[in-house]
């Protein structure tokens, strides 16, 4: 079982999750690596990251799985804001953090991420020289108008919107958007959108059947609502810009059928990192406890990490 902790990142805050290594398989005299990992999209650690973490330390590795300011068990204000910028700060403090646990060697960092953070990671890890491994999980490398998904995923049970209703719900969500940006500079309450929808609402994520899968894996914690103006952020959001700039063996973990973010851009950008790439019959969210690639998932970051970080 985890134990739970508190580090400061700018003065709020974080919680985190600390998975100590099952055994020092992969340490050296320097201590044993450890692994930072927090969630994508709206994402909790309580959405499924416990399954992830407990198999790194299975493996050796210590793990620390947090929240990001102003989402789950963390502090910070305004509550459900998603800030690309300082979920980025969150990332490196929660990397001072990890480099202090007892027994853990400051210099064999990991970075893992998911979906958006799966792209977050890559800014993290360019150009330093303590970041050991990194894996990107189905993640998200450039915003979502930029790249066509590289192959169409099989039909869902629930009907997609036709494309007028598209277009109308789209509409909505950018002038949401637009307020919710003009709240945030005139420091007035936000704009709150839920993250996750159905294809008719106006929502961050609504293609047919996203909308279930999300809920399938939301922890206690987990709240339906972000800051609307997110989406102006995430179309301009370019991480596959540092894919060059990385220094250290990375597993990309690639859904072929995956809706939510663009498959081509993915592959582009893992092979700018020089990094292993595997391909997963599935959609966005079939990586995830209790769906049906979660086993392989896993499986492959715990056998990836071992082969990267066994002692010489």
């Amino acid at each position: 079982m985890p134990r739970s902790l508190t580090f400061d990142s700018h003065g709020v805050d974080c919680d985190a999750w600390h998975f100590p290594a099952a055994h020092d398989h992969l340490a050296t005299d320097a201590g044993r690596p450890a692994v930072v990992m927090a969630h994508g999209f709206a994402g909790t650690k309580d959405c499924g990251l416990d399954s992830f973490g407990a198999r790194l330390a299975e493996a050796g590795l210590d793990v620390l799985a947090f929240d990001y300011r102003g989402f789950g068990a963390s502090a910070g204000e305004p509550r459900q804001v998603i800030s690309l910028r300082g979920q980025i700060e969150d990332y490196r403090a929660a990397l001072r953090t990890a480099a202090l646990l007892p027994g853990v060697d400051p210099r064999r960092l990991v970075l893992w991420g998911v979906s958006l953070s799966g792209g977050s990671v890559l800014e993290v890890a360019a150009g330093r020289t303590d970041i050991a491994a990194i894996i990107a999980l189905t993640p998200l490398v450039s915003g979502l108008a930029a790249d066509r998904p590289a192959v169409s995923a099989p039909p869902t049970a629930e009907p997609a919107a036709s494309l007028p209703t598209r277009a109308a719900t789209t509409a909505r969500l950018l002038l949401r958007a637009a307020e919710d940006r003009r709240a945030a500079a005139a420091r007035r309450p936000r704009v709150m959108l839920p993250a996750v929808g159905r294809p008719d609402e106006v929502a961050l994520l609504n293609l047919p059947g996203t909308y279930d899968d999300y809920l399938s894996i939301a922890g206690p914690t987990w709240r339906n609502e972000v800051s609307a103006s997110i989406a102006f952020e995430a179309m301009g959001h370019r991480p596959r810009r540092f894919a060059p700039a990385l220094r250290c063996p990375a597993l990309f973990q690639i859904a072929d059928f995956d809706r939510c973010v663009p498959v081509g851009a993915a592959v582009k950008t893992a092979v700018k990192a020089r990094a292993q790439i595997r391909h997963y019959p599935g959609d966005h969210f079939d990586v995830y406890p209790g769906k049906r690639l979660h086993e392989a998932v896993r499986e492959h970051q715990a056998a990836f990490l071992t082969r990267v970080l066994r002692r010489p």
